[in-house]
Formats: C-alpha cells, structure tokens, sequence
C-alpha cells in the first residue's frame, strides 16, 4: 500500500492515543485453537500470505505538515512469534503497546500448551481492525492455510488498493449528509447525561483496566428472544437493545443515551480488512406503555441514527471531545457465522478475546454465534465493582426473561430483581426486630428514681438535683399544671431556654400524661406566633411575664424546688399516648407539627442506649435547643439509664472555648452536636490536652446529626474522640432512624443500619425496592414512625404511605432524601430528592424562604439554593426585582428575619434578570449562578490578546488558512466556527511549524479562541 491519509474514524483514535488516555482499550484480539497436528510451516506461510493480502496489518502512522495521520507501509511486517501457551502470556501479549509511527499494526503469535494444542493469538490495532475484519482475517486465514498445506500458491494480491482515496470519498459522503447530521444531533444530542447504575462509583477518566463478566441466560430465554424480537417486527440485536434501555430507564435514566458501533462499509469494501464503524449515541425514546411499543421506538431511534452513521459525531456536534467513549454505556453486537474450516486440523475460533481495557462504566458485548448467544459484560472495577456488574447482569437476565413471557407487559411493570436480590432488600436489611419493654419515660424515670435516688441526676452551672430533687421538683409542677387542667391528651407549650427549668418542665408534661411542644424563644416572635397558633396548646409554659395571648403558667424556682412533694400519679401515659409535638419548616411557608408517640420515643432510647451505652458513670451534655429534636436524646436517655445531664447554658453554647471548657470540667462522656457544632469544638482543641493543666482528655463518645458529616471533618473528629456516631432521621422518624459507628480514618461516610424495630426501604418513583447501589427514595417504617402532622391530615397522607412491606395497616414515611443501599447493607446518604435542606441541624424548606421573599413588595420572582464552601453549606437567595425597583441584600435580609430562623437567612442575595427555568417550567436551581466573589463582583474579565499582538496575527492567520473563514474574532469559539478534532490537529500542527510551540490539543478544548492559545503560547517563554 503506499501512504493514504487516515479516515475520520482513525484519526479520532489516533487523536485519543495522542491524548494519553487509550490505554489497551484499542486492542482488538481474537485467536484459533488448534489441535496438536497443526502444520507450524503452513500457519506461518498463511500469515505472511494474509499479510499480502491486506497490507494494512502491516501499516505505520505518519503524520504530514500539519500533523494530520496518515497510514504508510512498516519497515517490518508481522512475523509469526512462537511461545509457551499461558493465560498470562495470551494477556501480556495482548496488552503490549503498539508503536504507531514504527509499525506493524499487527501481530500473530502461536502459543503451545503443555498437551501440545495450540492458539494462534491474533492481536491488531483498532487503527486496521474492526469487528468484521475479524471475519475476514479468519476466512482468509482458512483459506492460505489450506493452498500452504497443498503446496499451491496463496492469493498475495492486495484485496483493495490499499486506503488511497479512502480519506478523500469518505469527506465527500460526510459533506453531504452534514446539513442532515447537524440538525438530526441538534434536536438529540444534549450530552451524556448523569448516569446512574448500581454501585457506580465514578465513570472511567479515559480507558482503564478492565473486567469482562460472563451473563449466562438459560436456554428458553435465548430460544424465546427470536421468537419475540419476530413477534414484534424487530431484529434480536433491536430487542436486546430495548431491554438495555428499558433497564437504564428503571434504574432512573430518563435520558442517557448508549453507545453503539455502527458499521461504515460500503459494498466494495465488504472484504477488506480495516476500521469502518462510527460509534453514535442512540438516546432512549419518549416513555411508552408496553415493551412491545417500546422495542418499535427504540428500533425506529436506532434506525434514525443509522441514516447519520457516515457523519462522526464530533463534526455534527461542535466542541465534542475525542475519547475513549463516547458515552458512559454502550452495546456491541456480532453476528458470527460458522468457524472456518483449516485444512487437517481441528481449529475453533474464539471470536473475542477481551483487551482488558474498558472504555465505558458499562459494555454489553453481544456475539451470535451457530451454537449460541455470548453475552458479557465489560467494566473499569475502579469505576463500579465486579459484584454490582454481576447484579445488573441478573437484572438484565430477569428483565429478559419477563420480556419473552409476555412482550406486551408495561415496561414500568418489567421486573428488574431477581428473589434474592428483592428479599435482600426488603427482608435482611430489615431484620431489626427486638423486644424492648414497653415503658414509657416517666415509668422509665420513675426505676431510675427508686434504683438511685442520692445519684446525681442534672447538673446546670453551679446547681446539681439528684434523681430524688428532681423526682420532687417534677412532682411539685405536675401538681400545678393538673390543677390547671393538664391531663391526658392535653398539649403544653414549653417557651423555655436550655435549662434545668426546662427539664423539669417537659418531665412533669410527661407524668401528667400530656404532651409537650417546646417553642424556641430565638426565632422571631411572628414564628413563635404562628406556631402556637397552629398548634393551640391548653396551656404555655414560660419563665417570664410576657403575653403570649393564650393560658399561661410561669414557672419559678421556688414552685419547683420548696414545698411538699406530691405522689407520683399513677395514671402514666400509654405507648399510643403522644409524647411531643416538634415543628419543622413548611414548604408552602407554614410550619407543620409532628406528634410522636411515647413508644416511638421509648424505642429510639433503647436502642440508642444499646449502640452506645449509657449508665451511672456517663455524662450526657445538654447542647440542643429544646426544639430541636435531637435534645429528647440528650434529656431522656441519660435520665432513664441513671447516667447525668449536663446543661450548657446560652452563652456556652455560642462559645467554643468555654463550651469545651464545661466539657472537661464536668467530665462530660457523651455529646451530640451538628457537624458544625462539632468544628467549632474542634478548632477550641477538642481531643488534646488541657492547655493549662496538662491533663490528658477524657474519652468521649460523639455523635454527630442534624445534617450531613463530610468525610474530612469526620476523619478529623474521630482522631480527637473514643467513638464516632454519624446519626441519621427525619423528626417524623423520631429523631435517629439510623446509625454509623464510624471507623478510624474513614475513607466515606455512611447514615449506617436501621435502628431496633426501624425499617429503611430504598424505593423508586413507583414505590419499588431499587437495586443495591442504586439511588432511590428513602423510606422508613417500624416503631420509630410519629403519628403524622397535627391537624394535617392531607399532608399526613401524603407522607405516610401505606407500606407494602409491612403487616396491614402499617406504613411508611418518605423522607424526601436520596439515598443507596451499599453491598453490606449500610445506608449511603446522596442528599435531598425535593428542596428541603439542613444548615447546622435546623431542616429548613427553600419554598419557604422563596415564600418570605415573594412577600417583600419589590420582588417579582426568587428561588434559594443551597451551596458549600469548605463543606460549609450556605444559602444564597436569587431574587428578580420588580420594574424600577432597586433590591438591596441588607433590607431583603431584614424582611426575612422577622419571620425565620437565624439559620434560614440567605449569607448572599443575588439580582437576576429573570430565573432559570427547567423544560417542565419550574425553577431550575441547578442552573442558579454561583455568586460572585464580593471584591470580583461587577469587574470585566481583562483582555489579554490585543488585536496587533504578533502571536495574535500568526493565530488569526492559521485559523483562517485551516476552517477558510476569511475574518475570525480573537473571542470568538473555534468550535462554533465548526472545528473538530481534525481541524484541532491541524491548526496545532502549524503553530508548531511557525511559532515553534507544541499546543497540548486537550488545550483547544478547555480554551477554544484564539485569545486564549494566544496566552498558552506566550507561556512557553519563547520570544516572537
């Protein structure tokens, strides 16, 4: 062959193989087991003789002026390598490197085993091979195996010219179809999407080392897929295809496109040998009802994309970079003949031999064959493990197998996990049970008074009550709040501050067989309003005079600690009898209350007792606002298990220092906290010795809630602690629903297991059990669920759903939070499914903010979203003002304040134009810009290619010599300009011809203008 200029599909691989990131994945290999009596002489007079015939086997790559690839005949040509037969020498010689620019393209090695049969080992570059060259290559093999073994002489005429001319037709096709190609992908490409798939940890950076996992299908499935795929009207690769997709759609894909390999060859081409395929994407059709519908439009997709397979991708679709995939899933297909006969010897074909490279998260490899279907499973295990891969080979085995017995079943219906897999989902990750007595608090106080009255019970700066002086103090309050009417069934407010007073209020609610709702004194007083006013209680509980315009009862020192000490009631509420009601933020702006239960709460202690312990010797640290409510931990565990409540006052608890200080002093040995509360411990010297004294600190078990823990500040508070709790739970879950001890040194953190009695179901929109590893909707049931939202039964059902799962009657809570089921069972949490947000523990609803925000009168429109900066998270509010109206930051905030809580006030405001909108038309936040940094807001990116600039000139004129567009802006986009990965190779090409600077060609892609390369060239410090 002489030389010939590379097609578009070589040149993209040849682009990639520049780029650094092909690895092995451009290996293609395939081999010929022989029998003992093979005829060595005659084998190795084949190759030679197949070699003449397609001289590309022994082709080099050379590139011209401008750096464009080109195929030109090797010094070498492929010689027949002998060696011993291992699988570790058939995979070294697979993965050995190809020197493209030396050459040749190909290899034959024979390999012997010990029984003395042999393999042919076929390996050649993707560059001069493709899936039907394979077909070829081997035909012709058989043949010049069997003129050697006969003595007659093999053909050694070249099948084609050679590539000349290839190249030149090949732009003539691709010009045609352009205009067409453009507009098809305009209207169907928009990228690839976030692709979601079981246990997927990250998709591939570039070719990877990789696995094939063999899918094994029982025999009536592949005997029914063609009696179905006939049924239909479509091919067996179309119906394979479909259930690909059907299956993406189910684990949540709604618009991922696969990749397909789509073969280029004209007639006259059909025995040549080379590479002649553009891989496209071919996204999944608009949802329908049945399979049968489903499989029609996917077939009718693939076959609108097909009519484009001349016209590569990155020239239909500008700024599309050249890599290993194309897209993060994809599917090959061969249909493979009879094995060629050898003459006087038995021989089998292994067609696919795998590269040990993968290119996608996932390729579905598909060989037809006489004797049968070959189906694997290709993946990177760095990107998703070899056990998820087998999972979704099962899926797709399952989903199949449904598909043949009734093709006309919804594909919403088609089920997607095998028996095991469903009951491990379902059943073994729930086997939570376990008996608890079934005592509530005041019973549960009450052991505790009676085991250990002198103990110390609660310790509040310099006053410390033993059981026996806060049994009495609680008994004195439970008698006035019943001579106020307090029974059960009755709701008292409690509008006090962290506090013994405080403690001892909520108790004696609880003895009186009411309940109580406690009413934080620091949000605004239009809050506290609206919350009492929704709530109606029978009565507020309070320290000070103030008019809260209902029944008020003021508590004072001397009516808790003087006087007699009446008898305990021995009327103690049930487990059905609610315990608290705790308000959470509204997404239409009103707050909801959540009722739970007295055996709700009773569960939780039990079993956060039993996962961290608490007895006699522990001290519990008191630092969460009563309306938050992982305080009923702080309080009540530590007072039924005979352990001590520590109290840290206001003012310790906004100062960290002191805080740590109350910590060490007090010998504190369990603590709750925010991950924010926790660094602020940490950086006051949490964990190491006592500055002043020396004293080494005391083991402390922490458990950390109220929102999501990163793994760094994880890592750094398991290093300055004896334990580490991530704790996880809605309110309406009360309060942990799960649990994670968290390791040394975690490399992630987990929400852990469901408590005792709690159960936690990963569901999809239709309320069906996803896949392990796969993200979903978490839903929770079991003893730990509240009785719903008072006075809201709409809302209530809404939230609480029927639960299939469970016995009849029970149900299940959807939490609105996004996570996976991880392969041991534990719980990965991913984040918020709807809007709704923690900041420093408090859930806090955006629609709510947007609401308060939409009352301000110069605001049109405004959406809030939430950011992070250091694992900090923010909020930012974006607001559209009304025409005229000039929004300041200052009194927006002042708006939001007399109505919400210190931690739902936006730290940024930001003016928009107008706010992005999703396709369905709502608020895109996703879309929401970051805001500017304060110092850089409002400044004009400066202009660092001034037009006379000599590198500029010699840019502009390269530019224009390579797209042929007379006059180019040193701003404007290459790739709006059509540029592609050719033009990239050419203009960098002549840079280095002229200017003498080698422009990495990734560099075109993240600066695509000529101002920009401007700078990279100055860079290299030459002088021009």
């Amino acid at each position: 062959m002489g030389t010939a200029e590379a097609t578009s599909a070589q040149h993209a691989v040849w682009f990639t193989e520049q780029a650094g990131v092909a690895g092995t994945a451009y290996h293609m290999a395939w081999g010929v087991r022989f029998a003992a009596d093979l005829d060595r002489r005659a084998l190795v007079a084949a190759c030679a003789a197949v070699t003449e015939q397609h001289p590309v086997l022994a082709a080099r790559v050379v590139t011209d002026d401008d750096g464009v690839p080109h195929l030109a005949p090797a010094h070498t040509r492929p010689a027949v390598v002998m060696g011993q037969w291992t699988d570790a020498r058939v995979a070294e010689e697979i993965a050995r490197p190809y020197d493209l620019r030396t050459g040749p393209l190909a290899r034959f090695t024979l390999l012997t085993a010990v029984d003395g049969s042999h393999l042919l080992l076929v390996t050649a570059h993707h560059l001069a091979f493709d899936g039907t060259s394979k077909d070829v290559l081997a035909r012709d093999l058989a043949a010049a195996y069997a003129a050697a073994r006969t003595g007659a002489p093999a053909s050694s005429t070249p099948r084609t010219d050679g590539y000349a001319g290839l190249a030149t037709a090949e732009q003539q096709r691709i010009a045609a179809d352009l205009p067409a190609a453009r507009e098809h992908w305009a209207r169907h490409w928009s990228g690839t999407g976030d692709v979601v798939l079981p246990g997927l940890r990250r998709l591939p950076t570039g070719a990877e080392p990789g696995e094939a996992v063999p899918l094994d299908l029982p025999a009536d499935v592949v005997d029914g897929v063609d009696r179905v795929a006939r049924s239909i009207g479509v091919t067996r690769f179309e119906l394979l295809f479909a259930v690909l997709h059907a299956l993406l759609r189910r684990y949540g894909n709604h618009g991922v496109p696969v990749g397909v390999a789509l073969s280029t060859r004209t007639p006259e081409q059909a025995d040549q040998i080379g590479l002649f395929v553009n891989e496209l994407p071919v996204a999944p059709p608009p949802a329908t009802d049945t399979f049968r519908a489903h499989a029609l439009a996917v077939r009718a997709r693939l076959r609108e994309v097909y009519r484009h397979r001349a016209v590569p991708l990155a020239q239909a679709v500008p700024g599309l970079r050249p890599a290993p995939a194309l897209t993060p899933v994809s599917i090959a297909y061969r249909r493979r003949d009879a094995d060629p006969t050898f003459a006087g010897v038995a021989g089998a074909v292994e067609w696919t031999l795998f590269c040990g490279a993968a290119r996608n998260a996932l390729h579905l490899q598909i060989v037809q064959a006489p004797d049968g279907l070959t189906v694997s499973l290709q993946h990177s295990p760095a990107a998703i493990d070899t056990d998820s891969v087998r999972r979704i080979g099962a899926h797709l085995r399952t989903m199949l197998a449904a598909v043949v017995a009734d093709p006309d079943r919804p594909v919403a219906d088609l089920p997607v996990l095998p028996a095991d897999e469903l009951d491990r989902v379902t059943r073994t990750v729930n086997d939570t049970a376990r008996e608890y007595p079934a005592e509530t608090v005041p019973a549960l106080f009450a052991a505790r008074v009676a085991a250990a009255p002198d103990a110390p019970a609660l310790v509040d700066g310099d006053r410390t009550l033993t059981y026996a002086q806060l049994d009495a103090a609680v008994a004195r309050l439970a008698a006035l709040l019943r001579r106020r009417g307090i029974g059960r069934g009755a709701l008292v407010a409690v509008a006090l501050d962290r506090s013994w007073q405080a403690v001892v209020t909520v108790l004696a609610v609880l003895r009186c067989g009411a309940a109580y709702l406690p009413v934080d004194a620091t949000n605004p007083p239009a809050r506290r309003e609206a919350i009492l006013a929704d709530a109606a209680p029978t009565l507020v509980v309070t320290d000070s005079a103030a008019d809260t315009g209902r029944p008020t009862l003021t508590v004072e020192d001397g009516d808790l600690l003087d006087g007699p000490v009446p008898d305990r009631p021995t009327d103690l509420p049930a487990a059905d009898d609610l315990a608290y009601v705790l308000y959470t933020s509204g997404s239409t702006g009103r707050p909801k209350g959540v009722a739970v239960r007295h055996g709700a709460l009773a569960n939780l202690l039990a079993g956060v007792r039993d996962l961290l312990g608490s007895g006699s010797s522990d001290r519990w640290l008191h630092l969460t606002s009563p309306s938050f409510d992982i305080s009923t931990v702080e309080v009540f565990l530590p007072l039924v298990t005979g352990a001590r409540v520590v109290v840290a006052s206001s003012v310790s608890a906004l100062d960290g220092p002191r805080l740590l200080r109350l910590i060490r002093d007090t010998g504190v040995t369990h603590a709750q906290a925010t991950p924010s509360g926790w660094r602020v411990l940490l950086d006051a010297g949490l964990g190491v010795p006592d500055p002043y004294t020396g004293r080494p600190p005391a083991p402390l078990v922490a458990v950390a809630g109220g929102e999501a823990l990163p793994v760094a500040l994880a890592r750094r508070l398991r290093a300055r602690t004896a334990r580490l709790i991530n704790g996880y739970g809605p309110t309406e879950a009360t309060v942990y629903a799960t649990m994670a001890e968290i390791p040394a040194e975690p490399d992630e953190v987990t929400i852990g297991r469901p408590l005792p009695n709690v159960r936690a179901y990963v569901l999809d929109e239709a309320r069906r059990p996803v896949p392990l590893g796969l993200p979903g909707e978490l839903y929770l049931a079991g003893a730990g669920l509240a009785t719903g939202y008072l006075g809201r039964d709409d809302l209530t059902a809404e939230r609480f759903v029927p639960d299939p799962f469970g016995r009849p009657g029970e149900r299940l809570y959807r939490t609105g939070d996004r996570c996976r089921w991880l392969p041991d069972g534990r719980i990965e949490f991913l984040g918020r499914i709807d809007d709704q947000v923690k900041i420093r523990g408090h859930r806090i609803e955006l629609g709510e903010i947007d609401a308060r925000l939409l009352d301000h009168p110069d605001v049109a429109a405004a959406a809030t979203a939430l950011r992070h900066d250091a694992d900090e998270p923010r909020l930012v509010a974006y607001v559209v003002g009304r025409p005229g109206a000039a929004l300041s930051p200052v009194q927006l905030r002042q708006h939001l304040a007399s109505s919400l809580p210190q931690a739902a006030l936006p730290t940024d405001y930001v003016t928009l134009d107008r706010l992005p909108l999703s396709p369905n038309g709502k608020v895109d936040r996703a879309a929401l810009p970051a805001p500017a940094p304060r110092d850089q807001a409002g400044a004009a990116p400066p202009d660092t290619a001034a037009a006379d600039d000599p590198v500029v000139q010699q840019l502009r004129q390269i530019w224009q010599e390579v797209l042929r567009i007379p006059d180019i802006g040193v701003h404007e986009d290459l790739f709006d300009l059509g540029g592609h990965s050719l033009t990239i190779t050419r203009i960098s090409g002549r840079i280095q011809q002229r200017l003498g600077v080698e422009v990495p060609l990734d560099d075109f892609f993240e600066t695509p203008t000529i101002a920009e390369i401007a700078e990279i060239v100055r860079q290299s410090g030459k002088e021009f």
